[in-house]
């Protein structure tokens, strides 16, 4: 009886120096830290070595230019750092605040921006719903929380009027957006919109719901 072969990290795709530019360093070193550490302090799954880069840090990254230029951006429930301090990498410009209410990744979130340098990054341990008083930015980012319909409540009292939510979702969100009409409406939600992201750059786009908070 043999031993399973131990999953071997993604070669780097070639858009990741399209994305991150002269960013690109520090995004192979968070990569590299993340494979290295991921799956032992419950970041990722034991099999996620092999798509890091495209399913998790290319997807993250693709958000990139929906950012305002010098803008303050909201990262809810930010695990891995993923897409928050993916972003803070290729964003330099922007300030982010990463919300994540286990204590052990806000250690990891506070030790990866420390060692890779980041000063456009602060940790705020705690859940959206309980930091709300204290936070307001320009727009608000998510992946993986929770169904709209429960994650625009959670979302929206971070974003100043005027700001937008910036969701990253799955194949399913046209049906999402269904469920959650009477949510988008009671908060007065505009401009509502699903953005495809990565269409020619990478083999897996990313789908995003993106709305203006009034």
């Amino acid at each position: 009886m043999t031993d399973e072969a131990t999953p071997v990290l993604e070669q780097e795709p070639a858009a990741a120096a399209l994305l991150f530019g002269d960013r690109i360093e520090l995004a192979r070193s968070f990569t590299a830290e993340l494979a290295r550490r991921g799956e032992e302090l419950g970041l990722i799954g034991p099999l996620e070595l092999p798509r890091l880069w495209t399913r998790h840090i290319l997807n993250s990254a693709l958000l990139g230019p929906l950012l305002e230029a010098d803008g303050r951006v909201a990262d809810v429930g930010s695990g891995a750092g993923l897409p928050g301090l993916v972003l803070a990498i290729a964003r330099s410009d922007v300030s982010f605040t990463l919300i994540e209410p286990m204590e052990r990744r806000c250690d990891w979130l506070n030790a990866e921006s420390e060692r890779l340098g980041l000063e456009n990054v602060t940790v705020l341990r705690g859940r959206a719903e309980d930091v709300a008083d204290a936070v307001v930015v320009d727009q608000v980012t998510a992946r993986a929380v929770s169904a709209l319909s429960k994650l625009i409540p959670l979302t929206v009292p971070l974003v100043r009027s005027g700001g937008q939510l910036i969701l990253m979702k799955g194949a399913r969100v046209d049906e999402e957006i269904e469920k959650a009409r009477k949510v988008i409406l009671r908060k007065r939600l505009t401009d509502v919109e699903v953005l495809e992201l990565g269409d020619g750059v990478v083999e897996e786009t990313t789908r995003v719901f993106r709305a203006t908070v009034d």
